[in-house]
């Protein structure tokens, strides 16, 4: 049985409402370009395969103009032609931040960050992966499912 067949385990809102608040209020204090932080966003989500987070934060990034091909190629971002050396610099810096364990954020990795973003910046940068991480393994672990996801399964079961 697939996990959007099981109930959410649960509800972190209301359960645990300070450090959800906490977490928000993180993200709301992280500033970084738009359009850099939803493509972290979506990547990070990608690679810890937390379909709840790809799904909100595609809607979002589409809904503040993003084109759906580059969407569609981030997952293969090394490969494709859409994304400038600064999103290229932030996606190899998500990578590497988002797979710790396995990386440990190799030096030239984090040169080419130092590179297009000032120390600010980067510091907005390494804060934003993180933070998409957190929400990923919060997510992932309660096992919330996309919206879209939920609202057919509703639908094809009868129940709405």
């Amino acid at each position: 049985m697939s996990d959007f067949n099981k109930p959410l385990r649960l509800d972190l809102a209301h359960h645990a409402g300070a450090p959800f608040a906490g977490m928000l209020r993180v993200e709301e204090r992280i500033d970084l370009d738009a359009r850099i932080r939803g493509l972290v966003k979506v990547r990070a989500s990608q690679l810890n395969a937390c379909s709840f987070c790809i799904d909100m934060h595609w809607t979002e990034a589409r809904a503040a103009g993003e084109s759906e091909s580059r969407l569609a190629q981030l997952a293969a971002w090394q490969d494709s032609p859409l994304y400038d050396d600064v999103e290229r610099a932030a996606l190899a810096l998500t990578d590497a931040v988002t797979q710790v364990s396995e990386t440990h954020v190799p030096d030239d990795v984090w040169a080419i960050g130092e590179a297009y973003f000032d120390r600010d910046e980067l510091a907005h940068l390494v804060f934003a992966i993180a933070a998409i991480n957190l929400w990923n393994r919060l997510m992932v672990s309660v096992r919330a499912v996309p919206r879209a996801e939920a609202n057919s399964v509703l639908t094809r079961d009868g129940v709405q």
